[in-house]
C-alpha cells in the first residue's frame, strides 16, 4: 500500500492553502531573520530622512509650500540600490527617481484632465504592473514598486492646471535630485560588495515570468481597487498597494507571509498614527516624525516586515496628510487598515487561485518531512 501523501505529490490549491495556514506557516511570520547589511539598511534610512530634515523645512518656508508633500516623496528615492556596487548605486537611484516623477507627472496628469473615477482605478493598477516590471528588471531591489505606486495615489490629488501638474513634478524631481546628491556624498559609509561580502541579488527572471507577474499585479491590484471603491473608500490606491506587496514576492509561503505581517503592522502602525493625527500635529512637528519614522523603518524592516510596517504605515499617512491636509486626516488611519486587508487577502487568495504546479509543488516540499 502507498504512502505517498497526494497533497504533498499532486498539490491542489486547496492543499496548498492548508498548507499555508498550519501553524508552523503562522508562526514563519513572526520570525526575525538577520540582516544582509544592517549598516547599509540604516545608511538608506539616514539618507532617506537627511534628505526629508533638508528638503521639508526648505519647501515650508517657501513659495512652494503646498507642494511640500510632494517634495517627501523625492526623498524615498534614496531607499534603492542599498546592496548595489556604487556605480550601480548611483544608476539605480537615478532610475528610481525618474519613475517616481513619472508617477507624479502621469497621474496628476489624469486628475487635471478629470477622468471617470473607473478610469483612474484602471491606471492605478496598471502603473501597479509597470512599475513592478521596471524595479524587477532594472534590479532596484527594496522597497520595490510599492514606492512609486504610493507616488502614483498620492498624486490623485485635485490639480488646478498644468502648471500645477508641472511643479508637483518639479518639486518631486528636485528633492530626488538631491537625495542622489546625499547617496554620493555618503558612498564612503557603505559597505560594498567583494569576493568577501556578498550581498542578496534576485535571480534575474525569464521575460515570460516578469509578464506573468505583472498580469496578476494589475488583476489583483484592479480588483482590490474596485472593491474599496464600491465601499466608498477614499484611497483606494492602499488597496492596490496591499495586493502589490504580497503578489510582488517570487514564492507563495513569502507571498502568505508578507500578507500576514502586512495586516497587522498596518493595525498596529495605523493607531499609531490616529494617536499622532488626532492632536493635529504642525508641520514641523511631522517633519521630525518622518525622519524618525523613515530611519527606525530601515533598522527594523530587513529582520521582520511586520514589524517594519509598524513604522511604515504612520509615515505613510503623515505624508498623505502633508500632501492633501484638506482632504487627508486622523480618519485615514481607520480606512488604512480596512484596505490593507482588503488587498492583501486579494493577493494571498489571488497568488493561489493563479498558482502554477511548479509553485504548489514548492510550499508542499517545504511541508515534506525530512
Amino acid at each position: 500500500m502507498s504512502t505517498t501523501d497526494p497533497a504533498l505529490d499532486r498539490p491542489r490549491r486547496i492543499d496548498v492553502a492548508r498548507h499555508l495556514l498550519c501553524a508552523d506557516a503562522l508562526r514563519g511570520s513572526l520570525a526575525f531573520q538577520a540582516q544582509p547589511s544592517l549598516r547599509n539598511s540604516c545608511l538608506a534610512g539616514f539618507q532617506a530622512a537627511l534628505t526629508v530634515a533638508i528638503a521639508l523645512p526648505l519647501f515650508h518656508l517657501s513659495a512652494f509650500a503646498h507642494l511640500i508633500g510632494f517634495a517627501a516623496l523625492g526623498a524615498l528615492v534614496a531607499l534603492f540600490g542599498r546592496f548595489e556596487a556604487t556605480k550601480g548605486r548611483n544608476r539605480v537611484v537615478l532610475l528610481a527617481a525618474l519613475c517616481q516623477v513619472s508617477a507624479v507627472l502621469a497621474m496628476s496628469t489624469a486628475s487635471w484632465l478629470g477622468v471617470p473615477p473607473l478610469l483612474e482605478l484602471l491606471l492605478l493598477a496598471l502603473a501597479c504592473g509597470l512599475y513592478f516590471f521596471i524595479a524587477v528588471t532594472g534590479r532596484f531591489g527594496p522597497p520595490g514598486a510599492l514606492i512609486f505606486v504610493f507616488a502614483a495615489g498620492a498624486a490623485l490629488a485635485p490639480v488646478g492646471s498644468g502648471a500645477e501638474v508641472l511643479a508637483r513634478g518639479a518639486a518631486t524631481g528636485a528633492v530626488a535630485l538631491l537625495a542622489w546628491a546625499i547617496c554620493g556624498l555618503t558612498e564612503w559609509l557603505r559597505h560594498l560588495p567583494d569576493e568577501t561580502r556578498r550581498f542578496p541579488s534576485e535571480a534575474a527572471r525569464p521575460m515570460g515570468h516578469r509578464l506573468t507577474a505583472s498580469l496578476r499585479i494589475v488583476l489583483g491590484a484592479l480588483i482590490a481597487l474596485l472593491v474599496s471603491h464600491a465601499l466608498g473608500a477614499d484611497h483606494p490606491v492602499w488597496a492596490a498597494m496591499g495586493a502589490l506587496a504580497v503578489l510582488q514576492g517570487p514564492q507563495l509561503h513569502i507571498n502568505f507571509h508578507r500578507a500576514l505581517q502586512r495586516m497587522a503592522g498596518a493595525v498596529v502602525g495605523a493607531t499609531f498614527a490616529w494617536l499622532i493625527l488626532v492632536q493635529e500635529p504642525s508641520v514641523w512637528t511631522i517633519i521630525a516624525l518622518l525622519f524618525t519614522l523613515q530611519f527606525a523603518t530601515e533598522l527594523v524592516i530587513g529582520s521582520n516586515y511586520g514589524l517594519g510596517q509598524i513604522f511604515v504605515t504612520p509615515m505613510a499617512l503623515l505624508m498623505s496628510h502633508l500632501a492633501a491636509p484638506a482632504a487627508a486626516g486622523a480618519a485615514m488611519a481607520p480606512e488604512r487598515v480596512l484596505d490593507t486587508l482588503l488587498g492583501a487577502s486579494v493577493g494571498i487568495v489571488l497568488a493561489i487561485l493563479l498558482s502554477t504546479l511548479d509553485d504548489r509543488h514548492h510550499v508542499a516540499a517545504r511541508r515534506r518531512p525530512g
